[in-house]
């Protein structure tokens, strides 16, 4: 048995389904790759890339992989336009569009459109953080927490608002900033009318009717409203981390909001509660 090469042409909503395993693959050619390794014939690389010499078992990898070298981008969405080098990431990208989100949490249940949306989601309840910075080793569940971490040590700031031209070393604090150009609150709450310049923020306020509390503590079973108040809860009442220290005497906080107050003090500033 050979695999076969080439994809077909439509781009459907249906998987292609192994019939002895009963996998699901997006894309016929991953289906046929699967087959082939499953009944131990390996895949030979017969494909090559001219240009940078890496090999596919499957022409149709060799030929999307080749867009990396050239820009192209020639698989467009039919709905809002958007072009992909590659078809699957297309076929992904959809997913958006319809709703449909075949990526299920097996703790939560909660679904997701992507699977990098899902394997971010996991890691609030494993509490993994698999991403650690090699200037003084803090750890990071997501990579771009730690790309924001390393600009405090380098002081990159490659957000500028287009406005002021103020910089910014996070692309959601720019965000945020230009609301203040702007007054923009594009998103309502359908139960109060309260508005909101983020949707995150009218997510957390819903809560505030709902009840819910989809974050729990994997220590104690808590549960929070809020992802951060897990954190907060895990370092005050488990672990005791403090990891935010005052550079003016030898004192430590396990909360950002807990140091600013207490530089105000070694300021002299009058506090209000």
């Amino acid at each position: 048995m050979s695999c076969p090469e080439e994809l077909p042409k439509e781009i459907g909503e249906s998987s292609y389904h192994c019939d002895t395993c009963k996998k699901s693959f997006a894309l016929q050619s991953k289906l046929a790759t699967h087959k082939c390794i499953d009944k131990k014939q390996k895949a030979e690389k017969r494909y090559h890339c001219d240009i940078c010499g890496k090999s596919f078992t499957v022409k149709l990898y060799l030929t999307e992989h080749r867009h990396i070298h050239t820009g192209e981008r020639p698989h467009n969405c039919d709905i809002c336009g958007k072009s992909f080098a590659r078809i699957r990431t297309l076929v992904t990208h959809k997913h958006l569009h319809t709703g449909k989100k075949p990526h299920s949490c097996n703790i939560c249940g909660k679904s997701f459109s992507l699977r990098s949306h899902l394997a971010e989601h996991t890691r609030t309840h494993t509490g993994e953080k698999p991403h650690h910075c090699n200037i003084c080793g803090k750890s990071f569940s997501h990579a771009y927490g730690l790309t924001r971490h390393i600009r405090s040590h380098t002081g990159e700031k490659p957000y500028q608002c287009n406005i002021c031209y103020e910089s910014f070393s996070d692309r959601g604090n720019l965000t945020k900033h230009k609301y203040i150009h702007t007054g923009e609150k594009s998103y309502h709450c359908d139960i109060c009318g309260k508005s909101f310049f983020q949707k995150v923020h009218l997510n957390s306020h819903r809560r505030t009717h709902t009840g819910e509390k989809p974050y729990q503590c994997d220590i104690c079973g808590k549960s929070f409203s809020e992802s951060s108040q897990v954190t907060l809860h895990k370092r005050r009442m488990h672990t005791g981390e403090k990891p935010y220290p005052c550079n003016s005497c030898s004192k430590c906080f396990a909360d950002r909001s807990g140091l600013t107050i207490h530089k105000r003090k070694h300021r002299g500033e009058k506090l209000y509660y």
